[in-house]
């Protein structure tokens, strides 16, 4: 399957070890399915007047297999407990990847309202319900990157 990610560089050969601490699935390489996905994140480094590049790849269809990969399939309480430990940088079980929902523009609101104390967890659960999950995939263990993921282009966006 073709998977995507945005920055300001090509990425040929990603790592791990330029990746930012305290994101969703703590630090990692991430890609989505979604071009489209992709895409918007890609306005984040135009609004700072940046180059945004697409990176595409292509990850094989066994990429979990052998690992330990940890799926979220919506926002629920997991998801939220999950997230807000390693934005916090609360210690957290290691997967080798992870997978599911991104805090996209309403759900952050929702996550960044929780985290500052300003909601129960219980009312950020109530306003996630709502929320259709996207997807992306952190890779955590390069060996993964490195047996499964394959560079196939970019492109300035």
């Amino acid at each position: 399957m073709k998977v995507y990610h945005t920055s300001n560089i090509v990425v040929k050969h990603p790592d791990i070890l330029h990746s930012r601490e305290a994101l969703d699935f703590g630090k990692g390489f991430y890609v989505t399915p979604l071009k489209e996905q992709a895409l918007q994140y890609a306005r984040r480094f135009r609004l700072r007047t940046d180059v945004a590049i697409l990176n595409v790849y292509e990850l094989n269809d066994c990429w979990g297999d052998g690992h330990k990969v940890r799926s979220f399939e919506k926002y629920d309480a997991e998801w939220l407990d999950f997230v807000a430990d390693n934005r916090r940088m609360s210690p957290v079980e290691f997967y080798d990847a992870v997978e599911g929902g991104v805090a996209n523009d309403r759900v952050f609101r929702t996550l960044d309202l929780y985290l500052a104390g300003d909601i129960t967890r219980e009312e950020a659960l109530r306003k996630l319900i709502y929320e259709q999950p996207n997807h992306q995939i952190c890779f955590r263990n390069p060996q993964i990157m490195e047996d499964h993921l394959r560079f196939i282009s970019s492109e300035i966006i």
